[in-house]
């Protein structure tokens, strides 16, 4: 955001306004916001130094299922706090309560009483950095300043497709929920619907305006095709505000959608029959004197030998670290053929297809588009993701040797297949040394075994599919 505070300022600011409380948020590994309300004098006690969270935020999957594979936190560490410290220049207000103030924050190494191997994940943060390494905004931190130091700063958004359905109205228990016969809030395949989006108009301008209002302006919201999706691309940034705004814009449609009677989702596939929801990173780099390192006007294709680089190190990263921009069962029903998300290394100019869309225009938009991320990523280690995997391909001069796509992305296989599921993509990041490098030993160890325990949680699940498919025939 613009204008960012100090914290003289920002308490200065909250204390002339006579606020009596601040809403306070972290983001946990599923990119799901964790927080409290906090009284104004609690507040500015901690304000500056930083408040204790419990670090079950890192010990727990998307249901409050403790992990029984943890070494950062668990039964073995009595769950301790973790420091968490309050960023001043993420002041928004929530318009939709009242304009209530409300900040984020991310964990550091200091604070905390962790013991066994949490003990050594806090030295591994000292030795890494003061972030403490689970901490996925802290993770993509530690990336920026390792892009700062090669002389670049980094412009991202984020762009998500969702579906939205008419909640029930005698839902009192959504641990209940069967989610088999959601009405959808429009019915059809109507992608680009003035239609739609007039017939749904209350809900379809509170998102844009109260967004904006949010501090995640949007550059456009659309519907997509498929019933009652919407698609929003949210304005560029320098990265971590990019990413900021991407976490926040999930949770206030959220917010939003259910003030209308509305039940959004951002799994990346509700149906087989439909297309997924998407989560592309658009990503550039940027130079002194803020000149666009990703264009170049000399080369036939306007793409700088420095863009390349960048794709050509995702490209070669991209099945090491696959599950940080898919991370659970569902976003692999998205990868599959023709459902508008790619399946193959492959990149293109403004080619949908593909895992990498160049888009090379001017010195303003020169950028690139990685459709491998789903809307149900966490926008702080999909960004990590991306920028890491480029700047390693900057780092160690790789050449985009790998031909741009004619056609299908679907069928060039030449240059490989992305894993097909969330195992094989996990194990692929367990085995590789590539991640461990771009992210650290225990950031690495950690994730990996998060994304272990959601596969072995869906593979106890009997499914629907199984009970039709083998209950009377077999």
């Amino acid at each position: 955001m613009s204008n960012k505070l100090s914290l003289g300022e920002l308490l200065h600011q909250l204390e002339s306004e006579k606020t009596e409380k601040v809403k306070l948020a972290i983001t946990d590994i599923d990119g799901v916001l964790r927080g409290k309300v906090m009284s104004f004098e609690k507040f500015k006690s901690i304000a500056g130094k930083g408040f204790g969270f419990c670090d079950v935020v890192f010990g727990w999957d998307a249901n409050d299922q403790a992990y029984d594979n943890g070494a950062f936190t668990g039964w073995h560490t009595g769950y301790p706090d973790a420091m968490a410290v309050i960023d001043p220049g993420t002041l928004r207000r929530v318009p939709w309560e009242g304009g209530l103030p409300f900040l984020l924050a991310d964990f550091r190494a200091s604070g905390g009483e962790a013991g066994g191997e949490g003990a050594a994940y806090a030295k591994a943060s000292a030795a890494e950095g003061d972030a403490l390494p689970v901490c996925p905004r802290g993770l993509l931190k530690k990336v920026i300043q390792q892009a700062a130091d090669a002389g670049y700063t980094a412009y991202f958004s984020q762009e998500f497709e969702w579906f939205n359905f008419i909640a029930p109205s005698n839902d009192s228990d959504p641990a209940k929920r069967s989610f088999q016969d959601l009405k959808p809030i429009s019915q059809g395949m109507f992608g680009y619907s003035i239609l739609r989006a007039s017939q749904g108009s209350a809900y379809f301008h509170e998102l844009f305006d109260g967004l904006k209002q949010f501090g995640v302006p949007l550059e456009g919201l659309h519907t997509e095709t498929g019933p009652g999706v919407y698609e929003a691309a949210i304005l560029y940034s320098e990265v971590l505000e990019a990413a900021d705004r991407a976490v926040l814009f999930k949770s206030a449609v959220k917010e939003i959608a259910y003030r209308h009677g509305i039940l959004p989702t951002f799994m990346a596939k509700v149906s087989e029959t439909l297309p997924g929801c998407s989560g592309h990173v658009h990503q550039s780099l940027w130079g002194s004197e803020s000149r666009n390192l990703f264009y170049d006007a000399s080369t036939a294709t306007g793409m700088s030998p420095l863009m390349e680089s960048y794709m050509a190190g995702q490209l070669h990263c991209l099945p090491y670290i696959l599950p940080m921009v898919a991370p659970t069962v569902n976003s692999y029903k998205r990868l599959v053929e023709g459902a508008w998300a790619p399946t193959t290394l492959t990149w293109a100019v403004d080619n949908r297809t593909t895992a990498l869309r160049a888009l090379p225009g001017g010195a303003s938009s020169t950028r690139l588009e990685t459709r491998v991320v789903g809307s149900d990523s966490n926008p702080y280690l999909a960004m990590a993701a991306c920028l890491a995997a480029g700047l390693y391909g900057i780092r160690n001069g790789l050449k985009l040797t790998i031909p741009a796509t004619k056609g299908s992305g679907y069928a060039d296989k030449s240059h490989g297949i992305l894993p097909r599921n969330l195992w094989e993509a996990t194990e692929a990041m367990k085995e590789s040394s590539l991640a461990r490098e771009l992210f650290g030993e225990a950031f690495t160890d950690h994730f990996v075994r998060t994304r272990e325990w959601e596969w072995r949680q869906f593979g106890k699940v009997v499914t629907d599919w199984e009970l039709k498919r083998y209950f009377e025939i077999i």
